[in-house]
């Protein structure tokens, strides 16, 4: 029994060490999407710093609210982990509503996830998984569950910022 959960075990510390680095290693702008809130304190650009995670899309657009910790979702074949997905994600809704979104974060990362399980399950993280047809169907979902936890905002998009399949 041990030698069959000592893998799995070491997988998921190895893709939650490779994830922690990555982390601890992307620069800030790139984790918050604003500048340095430090250097812009003060001025009337403060109230870009006021929430981490919301950028101010440009005249036209809406507010890109990305979440602050990647999404990890196990894919399974013949119940065995055969690959993890590491997946970062954001939210475009209206202007001025990236407060709102920022407050329902754990319910939409729950949402989502429930999107990503359900995607995983059903094959869409095999084989070649960023082919027009499997991403469309995977951001299809992705929206509706955000449409559905956010419900009364305005929500545009879900972005794919970045997605990684790690094979065990």
């Amino acid at each position: 029994m041990v030698r069959a959960i000592l893998p799995i075990l070491l997988a998921f510390a190895g893709l939650g060490a490779g994830v922690g680095a990555g982390l601890m290693l992307r620069p800030a702008s790139a984790v918050t999407g604003a500048g340095d809130c430090a250097t812009e304190a003060g001025a009337a650009e403060a109230d870009d710093c006021a929430v981490p995670g919301i950028v101010e899309a440009e005249a036209g657009k809406g507010d890109v609210v990305a979440f602050d910790k990647p999404f990890v979702v196990p894919v399974f074949r013949n119940d065995r982990v055969v690959a993890m997905m590491v997946m970062s994600l954001a939210v475009e809704v209206a202007p001025g509503q990236g407060e709102a979104v920022s407050a329902l974060q754990p319910r939409l990362r729950d949402g989502m996830l429930a999107v990503l399980f359900r995607h995983a399950n059903s094959g869409g993280f095999d084989g070649s998984f960023t082919t027009g047809e499997k991403m469309a169907d995977l951001k299809s979902g992705l929206l509706a569950a955000a449409r559905d936890v956010l419900a009364g905002l305005a929500v545009a998009e879900v972005l794919v910022t970045d997605i990684v399949r790690q094979d065990a």
